[in-house]
């Protein structure tokens, strides 16, 4: 009742429900629709994995430059594993042009959240960058502030 009331937090625990088959049969499509709804109330995790399932298809139509916007959200909120998946997305230029600079940005701050996977792939594109490069992506990081 809460989700169809337009609740946020039940909206993004009905598309977990429905993406995983917990206590209801497991159906993507329903599950990326409550993840939508909540993600368009500025929820984080919602917006987090809607990026992941249009990036995949799971669910929805492929949508590489779609998955890039909803991600972006979900990055800007301090969610690490959005960040990591931007950044993948900027090294490899997919839905958004591909950005070195960025790439590290977003992978420094989702390394810095502890993300180990995310410092080694910060280190691979840091041999593709010049010194100048990698000085101004770790500027963009130190610079980018969490929302309170």
């Amino acid at each position: 009742q809460a989700a169809e009331q337009g609740v946020a937090e039940a909206q993004f625990t009905l598309g977990l429900f429905h993406s995983n088959g917990w206590g209801v049969p497991q159906d993507d499509k329903e599950g990326a629709r409550w993840f939508r709804m909540a993600a368009e109330q500025g929820h984080g995790a919602a917006q987090f994995n809607i990026g992941v399932m249009l990036d995949s298809g799971r669910g929805v139509p492929q949508d590489y430059g779609e998955a890039a916007r909803w991600l972006r959200m979900a990055a800007e909120q301090g969610i690490a594993d959005a960040q990591f998946n931007l950044g993948v997305m900027y090294a490899n230029g997919e839905g958004v042009p591909q950005d070195y600079i960025h790439a590290h940005t977003w992978l420094n701050l989702a390394a810095s959240q502890g993300d180990q996977k995310a410092a080694e792939i910060r280190a691979e594109i840091a041999n593709k960058m010049t010194p100048e490069q990698i000085a101004e992506a770790q500027r963009l990081a130190r610079e980018w502030r969490p929302p309170n």
